[in-house]
């Protein structure tokens, strides 16, 4: 919606929400009024019986059973398969049937070969190049949380929250796990419970990397160390990976990556080592980089990152 406009405000939204609802509330000449105002003086009042068997009639017009056509005079089910991936932000309908053309795009498993093809889009799994599309409307962002900032969507304390990011609240999204509060970095929303539920089950293992500031000097030998483990109070934890991105004097800058859940667990980790963190930043989620994205900004996940997220986790 428009910053700052109130949920029902005129053009909040963007589906069109400045247009009357849909009776036509607010619409000029709704209901009677319009009758009277077309210079012909206020209508005469008609007798109430004449009133009563106008309104049965249309009742009984309205009540009669819909006449069951055969298919082929009724529209047919579904929508056509290349505005359904339109929609879904997959190109103009032209690029959608050339996708058709090249056989990228699969339902249900079975290869498209005819154009117009009419498909379900919240039952039907459709893929392009392998990827499922998110046909449903569903939203998926990456948010670079700035430090300081609490990973929830509202805090009752009034301190700032990830919600404070997120303007489009057509829908209720989720955070998919959090970020410490003074960690930086990527962290992703979406409306699609499921995928948030498994982008966070320890059972799909989901990789995630830390850039760290530490001071030095390192050991040449850290990197192993954490790799093989480091015991914590709440059991073992390991780092995937391990590299020294940059040093100046005793500052170092090191990426960890792992799939790893668990709270503070870099902090943690590289403490437990002899390395507390000075500044520690979240790059990647997954297939899912930060890349060059400006503190406090949030961006619409690509249909390729979706579905690159959606293959990650088995959907």
């Amino acid at each position: 919606g428009a910053p700052g406009a109130k949920p029902g405000a005129r053009g909040a939204g963007p589906k069109g929400a400045g247009h009357a609802g849909p009776k036509g509330a607010g619409y000029k000449g709704a209901g009677h009024k319009g009758a009277a105002s077309r210079g012909r003086g206020p209508a005469p009042a008609r007798p109430r019986e004449y009133e009563a068997a106008i309104e049965e009639r249309n009742r009984a017009r309205h009540d009669r059973p819909a006449v069951k056509l055969p298919k082929t005079f009724g529209e047919p089910e579904g929508e056509r398969i290349q505005k359904v991936l339109a929609r879904a932000g997959l190109g103009s309908r032209r690029t959608c049937e050339e996708l058709i053309d090249q056989r990228r795009v699969e339902v249900n498993g079975e290869v498209v070969t005819e154009q117009g093809r009419r498909v379900d889009p919240e039952r039907d799994e459709i893929r392009v190049d392998g990827l499922t599309v998110a046909t449903q409307s569903y939203l998926f962002f990456a948010l670079n949380k700035p430090a300081g900032v609490v990973s929830t969507m509202e805090d009752p304390e009034g301190r700032q929250c990830l919600g404070d990011y997120v303007t489009n609240r057509e829908t209720r999204l989720f955070h998919v796990g959090r970020l410490d509060t003074e960690t930086e970095g990527i962290i992703l929303l979406t409306n699609h419970g499921e995928l948030a539920h498994r982008l966070t089950h320890p059972r799909y293992g989901v990789k995630k990397t830390y850039l760290a500031a530490l001071q030095g000097p390192l050991p040449r030998d850290l990197g192993k160390r954490l790799r093989e483990g480091v015991q914590l109070e709440d059991g073992y934890a390991r780092a995937d990976h391990f590299k020294v991105v940059q040093s100046t004097g005793k500052n170092y800058l090191v990426e960890v990556s792992l799939h790893e859940g668990r709270k503070h667990i870099v902090r943690r980790m590289l403490s437990e080592a002899g390395f507390p963190v000075d500044k520690l930043v979240r790059t990647a989620f997954g297939p899912i980089a930060l890349g060059d994205q400006k503190s406090g900004w949030l961006r619409r996940l690509t249909n390729t990152e979706v579905g690159m997220l959606m293959r990650e986790v088995d959907l």
